[in-house]
Order: C-alpha cells, then sequence, then structure tokens
C-alpha cells in the first residue's frame, strides 16, 4: 500500500507546488488575493475493519482557499485608481452579468463610462443634473462630458464692521452716486439664470449709534432693487446692533432675516425679475474701521469638467473651471456573508455562488462595508518571503513522498528475492 500513499502525496504535494507558484507570479497584480491549498486525508472503505486498525491511504486536496486579508495600499497619481480599505468588492458589470473584484485601476471610455482594463463598466450609483444621488440601486457609471449647467443666485450674503464711532454722512437723503450721503459700500457680482453677471451694490447709512439703514442698487447706473419689504426701492431695511456691537435679530423673527429684493432678469426677454435674499449675518459695530469682512453669493455661471476626485464614502466629485464642485455619482461596494465562497473567474474576478451568498450592496463605510482611497491601489496580500519558505517546504514534502515509493520498491524487492 506504500504506493498509494506516496502517490497521494506526490499529487499533493505538486498541487501545493502549482498552488505557491501562482501566489508568486501574481505578487505584483493590483487586489490580488494568494490561495492555500487545503488537505484532506483518505481512509479505505470497509465495514470489516476495526476502527483503531485503519491505516490511511494517502491525502487529497480538499480546496484552495483564498486569504482574503488586506494588501498594502500605494498611492498614485491617477484619479482613478480606487483601493478598498476593508471588505468589499467593486461590482463590475461584464457582458450584462454582474462580477466582482478588488482590482481598483480604472479609466474612462470614450462614452464616459468608468471600465477596467478588462472593458468591464464599473457600477454605482448614479446623480442626477443637481449632484443629488439615488441610492435605490446600481447603473454604470458615467462621468458627463457635458458643461455643469448655469444657476441663478438666490442668497447673497455681506460681513461689514460698521464703525461705532463713525459720524453720520453730511448730507441727506441717500444717494448712491454720492459719497456723502453713505457711511459705507461694496459691490458683488451675482448670476442671473443663464449665468449672466450683474453688479449688486449695498450701502450703508448710519442713523444714529446702533441704528443703520441698508440700500442696495444693481449696475453702473445704481439701478435701485425692488421688492423690498420697505416697499421702497432700494431699501432694504433697519440694521440694528445691541451694546455689545452684535447684530439685532429683526423682530419678530429668533434669527438674524434675510434681506429679500428683486432685480431684472437678464436672461428674460419679457421683463422679468429675479428675486433674492440678501444676509448680514455676522457683520458687527465695534470701535475699528469701517470695512467689508466677506461677500459671497450661491449663483454660478456655466463651466467644464476639470477634473474629479473619489472620496472615502465612494463619492466620485466633480470640480469645474468656475471652482464649484459638484457629486457626480458614487461607487458601490459588494460584500458576501461567506467571500471563501466566491468562484475565482480569473482576470481578478469572482462570482457568487450559493455557497457566498447573494451579494449585499451598499455605499462605501456603511456596516461591514469598507471605505475607499482614490488616486491609490491595493497591492496583492502575497508575501514573497513567507511563499519562498513555503515553496521550500512543498518541495521537501516532494523528496518525502518520493522517498517513501522508493522505500516501498525496496520492500518489494526484498520480498522477491527471498
Amino acid at each position: 500500500m506504500g504506493y498509494q500513499q506516496g502517490l497521494s502525496g506526490l499529487s499533493g504535494a505538486s498541487n501545493d507546488l502549482d498552488v505557491i507558484g501562482n501566489n508568486i507570479a501574481n505578487a505584483n497584480t493590483v487586489g490580488f488575493k494568494q490561495g492555500q491549498a487545503q488537505f484532506a486525508d483518505m481512509y479505505a472503505n470497509s465495514v470489516a475493519t476495526a476502527v483503531n486498525n485503519q491505516i490511511g491511504i494517502g491525502s487529497q486536496m480538499s480546496e484552495v482557499q483564498q486569504q482574503f486579508g488586506q494588501g498594502t495600499i500605494t498611492t498614485t497619481s491617477q484619479a482613478l485608481d480606487v483601493a478598498i480599505n476593508g471588505n468589499g468588492f467593486f461590482q463590475m458589470s461584464s457582458n450584462g452579468a454582474n462580477v466582482y473584484s478588488r482590482n481598483g485601476v480604472f479609466n474612462l471610455a470614450a462614452n464616459g463610462t468608468i471600465v477596467n482594463a478588462a472593458g468591464q463598466t464599473l457600477m454605482g450609483y448614479a446623480a442626477n443634473a443637481q449632484g443629488v444621488i439615488n441610492s435605490s440601486s446600481t447603473v454604470p457609471l458615467v462621468v458627463p462630458n457635458s458643461n455643469l449647467p448655469p444657476s441663478a443666485t438666490k442668497n447673497v450674503s455681506f460681513q461689514f464692521n460698521l464703525n461705532s464711532q463713525q459720524a453720520l454722512p453730511t448730507q441727506t437723503p441717500f444717494d448712491p452716486t454720492n459719497a456723502n450721503t453713505y457711511s459705507a459700500t461694496s459691490q458683488i457680482n451675482v448670476n442671473d439664470s443663464l449665468g449672466g453677471t450683474h453688479a449688486v451694490n449695498v450701502f450703508f447709512v448710519k442713523q444714529a449709534t446702533g441704528s443703520w439703514e441698508a440700500y442696495a442698487t444693481t449696475g453702473t447706473n445704481n439701478t435701485p432693487v425692488t421688492g423690498t419689504a420697505t416697499g421702497t426701492p432700494g431699501d432694504l431695511g433697519p440694521v440694528s446692533f445691541d451694546q455689545s456691537g452684535n447684530l439685532i435679530p429683526t423682530p419678530p423673527a429668533t434669527a438674524i432675516a434675510p434681506y429679500a429684493f428683486s432685480i431684472p432678469d437678464g436672461a428674460s426677454n419679457t421683463g422679468g425679475v429675479q428675486t433674492m435674499a440678501m444676509s448680514f449675518a455676522g457683520t458687527t459695530q465695534y470701535g475699528a474701521t469701517t470695512g467689508l469682512v466677506s461677500s459671497s453669493q450661491d449663483g454660478y455661471s456655466s463651466s467644464e469638467l476639470a477634473g474629479f476626485s473619489v472620496g472615502t464614502d465612494g463619492t466620485l466629485t466633480g470640480t469645474y473651471t468656475n471652482g464649484k464642485t459638484q457629486s457626480l455619482g458614487q461607487i458601490a461596494l459588494a460584500t458576501f456573508a461567506n467571500q471563501n465562497g466566491l468562484q475565482d473567474l480569473g482576470g481578478n474576478n469572482y462570482q457568487q455562488t450559493a455557497a457566498s451568498g447573494l451579494a449585499q450592496v451598499s455605499v462605501p463605510g456603511s456596516t461591514n462595508h469598507g471605505s475607499l482611497q482614490g488616486g491609490a491601489v491595493e497591492n496583492s496580500n502575497v508575501d514573497l518571503t513567507s511563499s519562498l519558505v513555503d515553496l521550500i517546504t512543498a518541495q521537501r514534502n516532494y523528496q518525502a513522498n518520493a522517498q517513501t515509493i522508493k522505500t516501498q520498491q525496496t520492500v518489494d524487492q526484498t520480498l522477491i528475492n527471498l
């Protein structure tokens, strides 16, 4: 029977060498997970043999188990290189069927879809034109090559310090063309619905200590804004401060209420108006030089996509030439109840099976789903030093099993010579 055990041992050692060799060959394959040969002993089927007298007839390889431990992460200069840190697989579409991979080296196809080297499409959650992500189901991720559409200004913010010791204007009434009738001024450009820019000028006229009146006009000709709460074109209303120089909320509101006003809509051919709100939140009245601290508005003109990045939660964020950013989509990750039950398809791809369970697809960073790192790749988790030691051990096992056969041959020859 020594031949049986020896031959099975040679077969097992040979399989072990193959698995180790495959690991070493893929030491530089992005996202590769090393395999480990698992073995089981063998016994002859016999009902007559006493339990404690059974002699094994060798071993057999039971499975090649994938080791899904984390590989090291290396940063790259490519925005669409994405590494998974933790559990999960990228969901890829291959000819309409889903496969799963840890290889995060992606690029853009001609139609804007995100694909890997094999042409498989990365799946995730789509974003609408406003950048709102729909996480109800996964779809092929696409980076749009169209311009970011313009957005009309809806909110304007000014933050000033108005000198508490400043004298009253020397002339009245307020006249935007006469600097002697106001105490402070600043200008900001806002956008209409087609992205055109229009100047909005804001003025403060000191009435008394702690009491100021705000005005606004548009354009170089200082056309008074309309739709103000005071009912007087150009007059936004009073701005008051307490004894500490802090802005007093407009009664009966508990917070600083914005001042609503309208300007002619430059994108309208029908004489329409564009309504927006102006906030002076954060404005103070301290005994320091009067001046603008900051200003902002939320409109913008049309612009082209300048670049994009991937966040830890998988959000693909586009950066446009006007400085605006917007979500373009979100990469999804899939996890499995038993990832060792996945079928290895080659090409860094796996397929779900009954043993693995169904894919649990969700956003990165959610329960049991790892996070992502953009501009990086996950290296193979093969440890070359350990693999070379394993290779030597497998070689010794092969030699030892060969010696078993040789010894059995010697025993047989001895019997023949009797």
